[in-house]
C-alpha cells in the first residue's frame, strides 16, 4: 500500500501537470516556482479557508530572532521567553525585560502567586510590578544551594501544588520563595510538563517518570516509548488518556493499558517533521509545532485538520514554541519572529493554488465551489460541512478559462461564466464558448420558471440575449441600438431590464407594443446625480445605490426617490454595492467598509466588519452569500469567507487597561509602566498609588490597549480627563493620547473600548496629581498670607502715621486756619468795632452834633429871651400905660421863669446821657456833691464848647465861665497838670468799658 503522503503526492503532480500545459508561460513559471520551493509534505490536502495570520518581525517587537515559550495572565497580556528577555504584548506594543546577566530567557509560566517566571542561563526567577508598575526582575538562584548554582539553560516551567518547578538539562528544582530542592537528572532531563493533574518528566535513560511524594517514579507500566526518545508535549486526549509528542519519534497514546504508539497513517509524517511542541486547541483537537512543516491542527487520532506553514502564510516554517491563548488564537515562537494565528476567526482567506489574482465572482455548484479571479476560473470539490472553509481540497484551474473572469451564473442546472473573451458554459473542469463576443459580465433569467427559455447577458457593449434549445444555450440576438456597459443588470417584477452605467445614468428597457423602448433616468429623474449609479434587484424591489444613500423607483411618478428604511439605517453615505442574503439581510459596502443590515433581531441593526476594510477589490466588488455561515467576499488577492453567524456570536467580553504613563518635559519618565497590582489581579489603582507630578512636567502621554488580539481591526476606544474635561471624546481607532501644560489639581483618566458589534468595556482609570508650582504651595501660600498679613499690617502702620501726619498736618492747617479765621475774625471784628466805633462816632458826632444845635438852640433861645425881655423893659419905660406896664412885665416874668429852662435841661441832659454812656449819672455818682450847673458845664465841656458858647448857654459871663471851671476843677479833684477836658473823656470812656 502506497504512502498516503506519497499519493496524495502523485495525484497533485498530475492534475497540476494538466493545469500547466493549458495556462500562458508565465502562469506555468510561476507554478513550476512554486512546486520548487516547497517541501514534499507541502502538498498534502489543505483546508480551502486559512485564518488570518498576523507575523511580527524581530523590527517590529525589537528584540532576539527567537521566542521559546509563551504564557498569558488573567488579563490577557501574551509573555513570551525570547533570546533578549522577556517580551509582553497587550495588542498595541510589545515590551521587552532583560535579564540582569542578559541571558537567554528559554521558558516563562504564570505561577499561582501571580509571578511571572522565567528561565534562563544558570538563571532562575520571576518579574513582578514595582511601585510605578512596571515590571522588575527578582532572582531566585541564592535558594539554590551553591554546588547546583551551575545548570545551563532552563527549558520548562511548571508551577504545581503551589510550588514552581524548573526544568535544565541536569536538573529539576522545586522551588518556593524559601526554598529550593534540587533533583539530579539520571541522564539528561529532556521534558517536564503536567497533564490530567500529574507532574510528568522525561529522561533519556529512565524514561518517563511521575512525580509523587517528592519522588521520580515510572509513569505507566507497559511503555513502548523509546527512552531516547525525547518528548516535547504531553497533551489530554480524553479524560484519562494523553497524546505525548516525540521531536523524532512521532506520537503515542498514554492511557491505562499504558505508553503505545499512535495508529496514524501521519505518523511518518510527523517523525519526519520533528514536533518541537504540541498545544490542545479544543477537546477535539491538538496543535503540533514541526521543525520543518510549520503547525499541524489534528484531531486525537493523528488525523490533519488543518495546515499552517510558509505557504499560508507563515514567516517560516521552523516553530519552535506554540501557544493557545484565552480567545483559542495560536502564537507560534518561530526561528525569526512571532507568529499570530487567528485560528478562532469567523472570517478566513481561499485563495486558490497562492494565486495573486483578485477575486471577481464566486459560486457552489453541483458541490463544486468556483472562483472567478483575473487569471482564470478555479474549481475545488466541496465536502459535507457547515463552515465550507474547513472543506479540504486542491482546486484546479478550468480549462479555457485562462484570463479574466467576470461572472457566474447557475441558470436551468448549468453554470455560465462571463468572461473577457466570451462567454461559457462551464462543465466539470472545462469552460465551453457559447458565444465569441468579447466581455460578458453577467447573466440572468428572463422568466422565474424552469428551466428559462430564455436569457439576458450584459456585455461591454449593450445587452445580448441566449435562447435555451435542447438544454443549450444559443446566442439569439442583442437589443438593437443600445451599446452601454452593461455591468449592472437588474430586472423587476414586470420583466423590465434595468441597466446602471457609473458614468451616464441608468436606462429601463421595458416592452411597449410588441417593441422594446430604452429610457435614460439621471438627475433630472430624481437621481442625485448622473455619476456612480448602481442598481440591483433587493427585496423584490428595483434600487439604486448612489452616492448619497439608495433610491426606490416610484412608478407611478416614474422617477427615482430616497429609499425610507436605506435613509434611517444608513443616512446619505455612498454606497457602492448592495447584495442579499437568504436570511434576508442586506450586505452594502459603503466607501472600502463592508457592513450588513442584520433583521434577525426585533428591529434592523447594521454592523460593519472593520477586519475586511481595504481587503475587498474597489470598484469590482463581489458578494456571495450561499448561507449564514458561508458569505464569499472577493478581495485584492483571492476571497475572504465569513461564517456570519459564528461573527455574530464571537462576542468576547470586552476590557481595557491603561499600559503606560509617560511624563514628558525636555527629558520622558516612565510614570506607570502598565501594572497596579499583580499581573492576574484586576488593575484596579489605589489611592495609596496616585502619583503627583511636578509642576515643571509639560506632557503627560498615556497608553491603552485591549487585548481582544484577533478584533484589534474592531476596536476603538473613547477616553475623557476628568479635572479637565468631563465628557468622553468621539470613538476612535487610536490607543493613546497626550495632554499638555495641565494646571495643577487632581486628575482621573478614564478610557473604554467597544468593538464593531456593540460590546463595551467597563471604564479603565488611571489618577493623578499635578502638584501646584512652589510659588502656589500651601507653604508658600502661608508665606504669602504671612506677608500680606504682614503687608497689610505695615500698611495700616504707614497709614496709621500717614495718617496721624495728615491729621496732625491737618490740624496744624486746622489751627493755623482757626487762627488765620481767628485773626479774620478779630480783624472783622476790630473792623467791625471800628466801624461801631466810627459809627458810634458818627452818631456821637451827630448826636453831639444835634446836642450842640439844641445848645444852640437853647443859647439862641436865650439870647431872643433875652433881647425880648430888654425890648419889653425898652418899651415899660416908653409906656405909661400902669395897664400895659403890668401886662408886660407878667410877660417878662413869665420869660424869666425857670421851670421851662429846667425841663429844657432835663431833656438835654436826657440826650446827652444816652450819647455819652450815662455821663452825667456817672458824674453825680462819682461826685455826689456837683451841683446843677456844674453838672452844666461838665456837659458842655465834655462837648468840647467853647468858653464863649458855654457863657450864652448858662446865660453868663465869660469870667463867669473861668471862674466856673475853676470850681469844677476843685470840685472834681483835678490838678492843675490834667486837662479838664481829658478827665471828662476817660471818665465817659471808663463807662463804655463797663
Amino acid at each position: 500500500m502506497p504512502n498516503i503522503v506519497e499519493f496524495g503526492l502523485h495525484q497533485y503532480y498530475i492534475s497540476l501537470f494538466i493545469a500547466t500545459f493549458t495556462t500562458t508561460i508565465e502562469c506555468q513559471m510561476k507554478k513550476l516556482l512554486i512546486i520548487l520551493s516547497l517541501p514534499l509534505s507541502a502538498f498534502c490536502q489543505n483546508t480551502i479557508g486559512i485564518p488570518e495570520i498576523v507575523n511580527f518581525s524581530k523590527q517590529e517587537y525589537k528584540a532576539g530572532l527567537q521566542s521559546w515559550d509563551f504564557t498569558q495572565d488573567k488579563n490577557g497580556v501574551i509573555y513570551a521567553a525570547n533570546n533578549e528577555g522577556l517580551l509582553s504584548y497587550d495588542g498595541r506594543n510589545w515590551r521587552l525585560y532583560p535579564l540582569p546577566n542578559k541571558t537567554i530567557v528559554r521558558s516563562v509560566a504564570i505561577g499561582p502567586d501571580a509571578m511571572i517566571y522565567v528561565g534562563g542561563q544558570d538563571e532562575i526567577g520571576y518579574f513582578s510590578p514595582d511601585k510605578n508598575g512596571r515590571l522588575q526582575y527578582h532572582s531566585m538562584v541564592g535558594l539554590i544551594a551553591p554546588k547546583d548554582r551551575s545548570f545551563g539553560d532552563v527549558w520548562d516551567i511548571v508551577p504545581y501544588q503551589n510550588e514552581i518547578y524548573f526544568r535544565s538539562a541536569t536538573k529539576i528544582f522545586k522551588c518556593s520563595h524559601e526554598t529550593a530542592l534540587a533533583f539530579k537528572a539520571p541522564l539528561e532531563w529532556s521534558y517536564l510538563g503536567i497533564c490530567n493533574g500529574q507532574l510528568y518528566a522525561h529522561d533519556y535513560q529512565s524514561g518517563l517518570l511521575r512525580f509523587e511524594n517528592d519522588v521520580w517514579m515510572p509513569a505507566t507500566e507497559k511503555n513502548e516509548l523509546p527512552a531516547k526518545a525525547g518528548i516535547t508535549g504531553i497533551v489530554k486526549a480524553g479524560n484519562e488518556s494523553a497524546l505525548i509528542t516525540t521531536l523524532k519519534n512521532g506520537l503515542y497514546l498514554m492511557s491505562g493499558q499504558g505508553i503505545h504508539s499512535l495508529n496514524s497513517a501521519n505518523n511518518q509524517l510527523f517523525q519526519n517533521e520533528r514536533v518541537y511542541a504540541a498545544t490542545t486547541v479544543d477537546e477535539h483537537s491538538i496543535a503540533l509545532a514541526t521543525n520543518n512543516g510549520g503547525v499541524y491542527i489534528t484531531d486525537l487520532s493523528g488525523n490533519i485538520i488543518q495546515r499552517f506553514s510558509k505557504r499560508e502564510g507563515l514567516q517560516n516554517n521552523n516553530v519552535l514554541s506554540i501557544f493557545l491563548d484565552s480567545q483559542k488564537n495560536l502564537w507560534l515562537g518561530l526561528d525569526n519572529g512571532i507568529d499570530l494565528v487567528e485560528y478562532n476567526s469567523a472570517i478566513k482567506q481561499i485563495n486558490p493554488l497562492l494565486q495573486d489574482g483578485s477575486g471577481y465572482t464566486a459560486i457552489v455548484h453541483n458541490q463544486q465551489l468556483y472562483l472567478g479571479t483575473s487569471t482564470g476560473l478555479y474549481r475545488v470539490p466541496l465536502q459535507s460541512v457547515e463552515d465550507l472553509s474547513f472543506s479540504k481540497g486542491d482546486f484546479s484551474l478550468v480549462s479555457n478559462s485562462q484570463g479574466q473572469t467576470w461572472g457566474l451564473a447557475s441558470i436551468n442546472n448549468q453554470l455560465l461564466l462571463g468572461h473577457h473573451d466570451g462567454a461559457f458554459v462551464v462543465n466539470g473542469n472545462t469552460a465551453k464558448p457559447i458565444s465569441s463576443v468579447a466581455g460578458f459580465w453577467n447573466f440572468l433569467p428572463l422568466s422565474s420558471t424552469f428551466p428559462t427559455p430564455q436569457i439576458v447577458a450584459g456585455n461591454y457593449k449593450g445587452l445580448y440575449y441566449f435562447d435555451c434549445i435542447n438544454q443549450q444555450f444559443v446566442q439569439s440576438g442583442v437589443l438593437p441600438g443600445f451599446v452601454e456597459s452593461s455591468r449592472f443588470v437588474a430586472i423587476d417584477r414586470y420583466e423590465n431590464i434595468w441597466v446602471s452605467h457609473p458614468y451616464h445614468g441608468v436606462y429601463r428597457i421595458a416592452r411597449k407594443g410588441g417593441e422594446k423602448q430604452v429610457e435614460l433616468y439621471t438627475n433630472k429623474n430624481g437621481l442625485p446625480s448622473a455619476l456612480n449609479n448602481h442598481v440591483y434587484k433587493i427585496r423584490s424591489e428595483v434600487v439604486v445605490a448612489t452616492e448619497n444613500g439608495v433610491y426606490l423607483y416610484n412608478e407611478k411618478a416614474d422617477r427615482f426617490e430616497p429609499s425610507p428604511l436605506y435613509e434611517k439605517l444608513l443616512g446619505n453615505q455612498s454606497i457602492r454595492y448592495l447584495k442579499e442574503d437568504l436570511s434576508g439581510n442586506i450586505w452594502f459596502i459603503h466607501e472600502k467598509t463592508l457592513g450588513v443590515i442584520d433583521f434577525s433581531g426585533k428591529e434592523p441593526t447594521v454592523i460593519y466588519l472593520p477586519e475586511l476594510r481595504n481587503k475587498m477589490l474597489s470598484g469590482f466588488e463581489c458578494i456571495y452569500p450561499v448561507d449564514a455561515k458561508n458569505i464569499f467576499l472577493g478581495g485584492e488577492k483571492g476571497f475572504y469567507l465569513i461564517n456570519y453567524d459564528k461573527y455574530k456570536k464571537t462576542n468576547p467580553k470586552m476590557q481595557v487597561q491603561v499600559r503606560l504613563v509617560r511624563i514628558i518635559n525636555k527629558t520622558d519618565s516612565l510614570l506607570f509602566g502598565g501594572y497596579f497590582k499583580n499581573v492576574n489581579e484586576p488593575q484596579l489603582q489605589e489611592k495609596e498609588s496616585i502619583q503627583k507630578l511636578s509642576y515643571d512636567w509639560k506632557t503627560i502621554h498615556l497608553e491603552y490597549s485591549s487585548t481582544l488580539f484577533s478584533h484589534q481591526a474592531n476596536i476603538e476606544y473613547s477616553y475623557r480627563l476628568r479635572g479637565f474635561d468631563d465628557n468622553w471624546s468621539e470613538w476612535s481607532a487610536r490607543a493613546e493620547k497626550e495632554f499638555n501644560n495641565l494646571h495643577a489639581g487632581h486628575y482621573t483618566f478614564e478610557v473604554k473600548a467597544r468593538t464593531n458589534l456593540g460590546s463595551e468595556s467597563e471604564v479603565s482609570a488611571y489618577s493623578f496629581v499635578i502638584l501646584p508650582p512652589w510659588y502656589q504651595t500651601i507653604w508658600t501660600n502661608v508665606v504669602y498670607l504671612l506677608l500680606f498679613a504682614g503687608g497689610l499690617y505695615l500698611l495700616y502702620r504707614w497709614q496709621k502715621k500717614k495718617f496721624e501726619l495728615q491729621q496732625a498736618k491737618y490740624e496744624e492747617e486746622q489751627k493755623r486756619l482757626i487762627y488765620i479765621h481767628e485773626l479774620e475774625l478779630n480783624k472783622a471784628e476790630s473792623e467791625l468795632v471800628t466801624l461801631r466805633n466810627e459809627k458810634l462816632e458818627a452818631e456821637i458826632n451827630f448826636k453831639n452834633s444835634e446836642l450842640a444845635s439844641s445848645a444852640m438852640h437853647l443859647f439862641k433861645k436865650g439870647e431872643l429871651l433875652t433881647k425880648v425881655k430888654t425890648g419889653i423893659a425898652q418899651v415899660m419905660k416908653q409906656l405909661d400905660n400902669q395897664h400895659a406896664i403890668a401886662e408886660l412885665k407878667k410877660m417878662v416874668k413869665t420869660l424869666s421863669e425857670d421851670d421851662n429852662m429846667d425841663k429844657e435841661w432835663e431833656n438835654f441832659s436826657r440826650h446827652f446821657d444816652k450819647v455819652h454812656s450815662d455821663f452825667v449819672t456817672s458824674l453825680k455818682e462819682k461826685h455826689p456833691t456837683i451841683t446843677g450847673n456844674e453838672l452844666k458845664l461838665s456837659a458842655y465841656l465834655r462837648m468840647n464848647l467853647s468858653t464863649k458858647e458855654i457863657a450864652q448857654l448858662m446865660n453868663i459871663s465869660v469870667r463867669g465861665v473861668e471862674i466856673s471851671r475853676y470850681r469844677l476843677r476843685k470840685k472834681l479833684g483835678i490838678g492843675s497838670d490834667v486837662s479838664l477836658f481829658d478827665y471828662l473823656i476817660n471818665l465817659s470812656n471808663e463807662n463804655k468799658a463797663e
